[in-house]
């Protein structure tokens, strides 16, 4: 018992290891993320909805979204944003690691009678020889992404943007680290069920790393005959260290915004957008 508590409790190096899959890969758990982002009054997987009206309105006007627009959305979910984009009459991609969301995706543009290519991939093995004018990346996803996969995801994006294409994202902020706590919990069936239909006890430890400016959730899920480790990271910025990532891929960071629905910038702000552009 001492030697499996004291393996819960232990603190990998930051980034050490990486378990996407489990939370939208798996049955279980991808369906349990599906409610989540249909779900119209709260921000877990997806903004709300009338954030989400305030923001597609926001984007559409500010990139001039039309018929000769060409737009790819990474992380696309349940397409709650490819969706509008299309309306707009632009040509849409939206990429995603979960099946479930890509399979209702599909369902409401063909119902809509939605002219967006969905493909169920991870992100960062995405190749094509389409070039687009805007690639959005929605919800903070870039922060759960190590430095070499950053890497990996800013050099896709210089090759498959059109010259002067541009980058729209949003991260959590220092001010937002700042806020973190180191924490160890337990819970019966935590989350409710969130991981397991069956039962199960869920450890949660949470670790700062203040050089890396990293925290780890890491969900340890215990059940009578197995045990699983699920690692969430969350890496957190300063406009200036966004700005060298960027600068280092070839993209140029050239407005910073509170959030992507446009709002003014504060270094209050517990998060913050960015566009980019291609040069």
């Amino acid at each position: 018992m001492y030697e499996k508590l004291k393996e819960i409790n232990h603190k990998p190096k930051a980034f050490e290891f990486y378990t996407a899959e489990e939370l939208w890969a798996d049955e279980y758990t991808s369906k349990q993320m599906l409610k989540y982002h249909l779900n119209p009054d709260i921000d877990v997987s997806s903004r709300n909805k009338k954030f989400i009206e305030k923001s597609t309105r926001w984007i559409i006007e500010k990139f001039h979204l039309n018929a000769t627009s060409k737009v790819c959305d990474f992380g696309c979910a349940v397409g709650l944003y490819t969706s509008e984009f299309a309306k707009s009459g632009a040509k849409v991609t939206g990429i995603d690691f979960s099946k479930n969301s890509i399979e209702y995706a599909r369902e409401v543009a063909q119902k809509e009678s939605l002219d967006i290519e969905y493909i169920h991939q991870n992100y960062l093995e995405y190749e094509s020889d389409e070039k687009y004018d805007l690639i959005t990346m929605i919800m903070c996803d870039f922060c759960a992404l190590s430095p070499s996969q950053r890497k990996v995801l800013l050099s896709k994006f210089f090759d498959l943007l059109n010259d002067g294409g541009a980058i729209l994202l949003d991260v959590y902020s220092l001010k937002a680290f700042d806020k973190r706590e180191e924490s160890s919990v337990y819970e019966h069936n935590q989350l409710n069920q969130f991981w397991s239909a069956k039962d199960y006890y869920g450890f949660v430890n949470t670790f700062k790393y203040d050089d890396e400016r990293v925290v780890l959730d890491k969900y340890t899920i215990v059940q009578e005959n197995s045990s699983k480790v699920v690692y969430n990271w969350l890496q957190y910025f300063s406009v200036k260290s966004l700005k060298e990532e960027f600068l280092e891929a070839g993209l140029i960071i050239e407005s910073v915004y509170k959030d992507v629905a446009g709002g003014e910038f504060s270094q209050e702000s517990e998060e913050f957008a960015i566009i980019a552009i291609k040069k």
